[in-house]
Protein backbone atom coordinates (compact mmCIF):
# COMPACT_ATOMS: atom_id res chain seq x y z
CA UNK A 1 0.00 0.00 0.00
CA UNK A 2 1.27 3.79 -0.59
CA UNK A 3 2.16 5.88 1.80
CA UNK A 4 -0.98 7.97 0.90
CA UNK A 5 -3.38 5.48 0.24
CA UNK A 6 -1.69 4.27 3.95
CA UNK A 7 -2.40 7.54 5.78
CA UNK A 8 -5.75 8.02 4.79
CA UNK A 9 -6.63 4.48 5.78
CA UNK A 10 -5.57 5.60 9.30
CA UNK A 11 -7.90 8.36 9.48
CA UNK A 12 -10.41 6.49 8.22
CA UNK A 13 -9.60 4.05 11.51
CA UNK A 14 -9.94 6.69 13.68
CA UNK A 15 -6.51 8.17 14.04
CA UNK A 16 -5.55 12.25 13.95
CA UNK A 17 -4.10 13.74 10.57
CA UNK A 18 -0.67 13.95 12.76
CA UNK A 19 -0.50 10.56 13.27
CA UNK A 20 -1.84 9.01 9.86
CA UNK A 21 1.19 11.22 8.17
CA UNK A 22 3.99 10.00 11.10
CA UNK A 23 3.05 6.25 10.58
CA UNK A 24 3.04 6.34 7.52
CA UNK A 25 6.86 6.86 7.10
CA UNK A 26 7.53 4.64 10.49
CA UNK A 27 9.27 2.01 7.59
CA UNK A 28 11.78 4.29 6.69
CA UNK A 29 13.12 4.94 10.61
CA UNK A 30 13.88 2.49 13.71
CA UNK A 31 10.97 3.97 15.88
CA UNK A 32 8.36 2.11 17.88
CA UNK A 33 5.15 2.56 16.57
CA UNK A 34 3.24 3.07 19.85
CA UNK A 35 5.85 5.76 20.53
CA UNK A 36 5.59 7.42 17.53
CA UNK A 37 1.38 7.72 17.50
CA UNK A 38 1.29 8.79 21.30
CA UNK A 39 4.25 11.22 20.50
CA UNK A 40 1.63 12.70 17.42
CA UNK A 41 -1.07 12.16 19.21
CA UNK A 42 -1.46 15.63 20.69
CA UNK A 43 -0.79 17.47 17.23
CA UNK A 44 -3.83 16.61 15.74
CA UNK A 45 -6.73 19.17 14.88
CA UNK A 46 -4.14 22.10 14.92
CA UNK A 47 -2.61 21.56 18.26
CA UNK A 48 -4.56 19.43 20.24
CA UNK A 49 -7.87 20.54 18.62
CA UNK A 50 -7.29 24.15 18.98
CA UNK A 51 -7.53 24.46 15.09
CA UNK A 52 -3.65 25.88 14.59
CA UNK A 53 -0.96 24.38 12.46
CA UNK A 54 -2.46 21.20 10.84
CA UNK A 55 -1.22 17.92 12.43
CA UNK A 56 -0.54 16.53 9.09
CA UNK A 57 1.97 19.75 8.86
CA UNK A 58 3.35 19.46 12.07
CA UNK A 59 4.15 15.24 11.33
CA UNK A 60 5.60 16.45 8.14
CA UNK A 61 7.77 18.27 10.26
CA UNK A 62 8.63 15.57 12.44
CA UNK A 63 9.64 13.72 9.48
CA UNK A 64 12.13 15.94 8.08
CA UNK A 65 13.49 16.19 12.18
CA UNK A 66 13.70 12.09 11.22
CA UNK A 67 15.22 12.12 8.25
CA UNK A 68 17.54 15.25 8.17
CA UNK A 69 18.39 16.61 11.39
CA UNK A 70 20.79 16.12 13.71
CA UNK A 71 20.84 14.81 17.74
CA UNK A 72 23.84 16.68 18.00
CA UNK A 73 24.59 20.14 17.82
CA UNK A 74 23.88 21.36 14.33
CA UNK A 75 26.56 22.69 12.66
CA UNK A 76 25.68 25.76 9.51
CA UNK A 77 25.67 23.20 6.86
CA UNK A 78 22.82 20.72 8.53
CA UNK A 79 20.90 24.06 9.92
CA UNK A 80 20.70 25.11 6.35
CA UNK A 81 19.64 22.06 5.08
CA UNK A 82 16.70 21.21 7.16
CA UNK A 83 15.68 24.85 6.64
CA UNK A 84 15.79 24.63 3.54
CA UNK A 85 13.52 21.25 3.40
CA UNK A 86 11.16 22.93 5.87
CA UNK A 87 10.79 26.19 3.67
CA UNK A 88 10.66 23.62 0.55
CA UNK A 89 7.54 21.58 2.21
CA UNK A 90 5.56 25.02 3.55
CA UNK A 91 5.87 26.78 0.51
CA UNK A 92 4.43 23.71 -1.69
CA UNK A 93 1.66 22.90 0.91
CA UNK A 94 1.09 26.34 1.18
CA UNK A 95 0.88 26.78 -2.72
CA UNK A 96 -1.43 23.93 -2.90
CA UNK A 97 -3.53 24.40 -0.14
CA UNK A 98 -3.52 27.77 0.94
CA UNK A 99 -2.59 27.35 4.68
CA UNK A 100 -0.96 25.62 7.13
CA UNK A 101 -3.86 26.34 9.94
CA UNK A 102 -6.35 23.72 10.08
CA UNK A 103 -8.83 26.44 11.09
CA UNK A 104 -8.42 27.89 8.10
CA UNK A 105 -8.15 24.53 5.77
CA UNK A 106 -11.43 22.99 7.28
CA UNK A 107 -13.08 26.15 7.18
CA UNK A 108 -14.33 26.04 10.35
CA UNK A 109 -12.25 27.15 14.00
CA UNK A 110 -12.47 23.50 15.80
CA UNK A 111 -11.09 24.74 18.43
CA UNK A 112 -14.85 26.50 19.74
CA UNK A 113 -17.62 24.55 20.25
CA UNK A 114 -19.74 26.17 17.77
CA UNK A 115 -16.47 25.74 14.91
CA UNK A 116 -16.27 21.91 15.95
CA UNK A 117 -20.06 21.47 15.46
CA UNK A 118 -20.11 23.12 11.43
CA UNK A 119 -17.24 21.25 10.93
CA UNK A 120 -18.90 17.58 12.13
CA UNK A 121 -22.30 18.39 10.78
CA UNK A 122 -20.09 19.57 7.23
CA UNK A 123 -18.39 16.60 7.41
CA UNK A 124 -14.76 18.30 6.57
CA UNK A 125 -13.05 15.40 9.07
CA UNK A 126 -13.86 13.27 6.21
CA UNK A 127 -13.47 15.03 2.69
CA UNK A 128 -10.99 17.75 3.73
CA UNK A 129 -8.66 15.74 6.17
CA UNK A 130 -8.05 12.50 3.72
CA UNK A 131 -6.92 15.56 0.86
CA UNK A 132 -4.65 17.25 3.40
CA UNK A 133 -3.21 14.41 4.97
CA UNK A 134 -2.27 13.08 1.36
CA UNK A 135 -1.13 16.26 0.59
CA UNK A 136 1.46 16.28 3.13
CA UNK A 137 2.21 12.66 2.33
CA UNK A 138 2.89 13.80 -1.28
CA UNK A 139 5.43 16.60 -0.79
CA UNK A 140 7.54 14.87 1.89
CA UNK A 141 7.59 11.85 -0.51
CA UNK A 142 8.94 14.07 -2.99
CA UNK A 143 11.44 16.31 -0.65
CA UNK A 144 12.85 13.14 0.25
CA UNK A 145 12.92 11.46 -3.32
CA UNK A 146 15.06 14.53 -4.36
CA UNK A 147 17.71 13.15 -2.49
Amino acid sequence: MKKVEYSQECLKNGFSCSQAVLSAFLGQFDLDKDAVLRIASAFGGGMGGQGEVCGAVSAAFMILGLRYGSAGRHDDEEREKIGNKARMFMDKFKSLKGSIFCRELLGADIGTSEGLKMAEAQAVFETVCPQVVGCSVEIIEEIIFED
